[in-house]
């Protein structure tokens, strides 16, 4: 029956052999009637692959794999998190995100929720570049390379970031610590 998905062939009646038959029903098994562009993930963790993978090879063949130290993660750990927030949260990023999402409605102080809009690869990546939790292994592994390549402007830049992570936290205790005493 053309137009259905019986177990003989995809919504548009085409046959579900091989591999991308295969591939088909195992994401229309999965997403039932909504929207996982599986595909598109599978796109974007290689483009991760590729690229965490191309830093290594490279600073493998520069001689620079080190081992990280303690304070360089920690320090990197807590930029990761201010940055995440806003590349995914923050009201002035929003512009980068537009492409990719849909304003929603404000989340917080200073912080938006967005919601991913589109198919395929647009959806994908409105989903992760309005996710901290997501694009975390992006920055850190940004971070990285740039422990690995340039160490001393890393620190910097982590350093500033946070910062701003560590004022964050006191401006939500100071008003927090205000609001109990009203």
């Amino acid at each position: 029956m053309a137009g259905s998905s019986n177990g003989d062939g995809d919504k548009h009646g085409a046959p579900l052999t091989g591999r991308r038959g295969w591939w088909r029903r195992v994401a229309a098994e999965y997403s039932g009637s909504a929207d996982r562009p599986l595909g598109s993930y599978l796109g974007v963790m290689a483009a991760y692959a590729g690229f965490a993978g191309g830093l290594g090879l490279l600073a493998r063949s520069l001689g620079r794999l080190n081992s990280p130290r303690a304070a360089d993660i920690v320090l990197a750990g807590v930029a990761t998190h201010k940055v995440t927030r806003l590349i995914a949260k923050d009201p002035v990023t929003s512009p980068m995100r537009a492409p990719f999402t849909r304003f929603a409605d404000r989340s917080g102080d200073a912080e938006l929720a967005e919601e991913a809009r589109g198919t395929g690869l647009q959806k994908a990546i409105g989903e992760l570049v309005s996710c901290p939790f997501c694009l975390g292994q992006w920055v850190a592994t940004g971070f990285t390379a740039g422990y690995l390549f340039a160490p001393r402007a890393t620190r910097v830049i982590a350093a500033i970031f946070t910062e701003m992570a560590v004022a964050d936290f006191l401006h939500f205790g100071y008003s927090a610590a205000e609001q109990a005493q009203q």
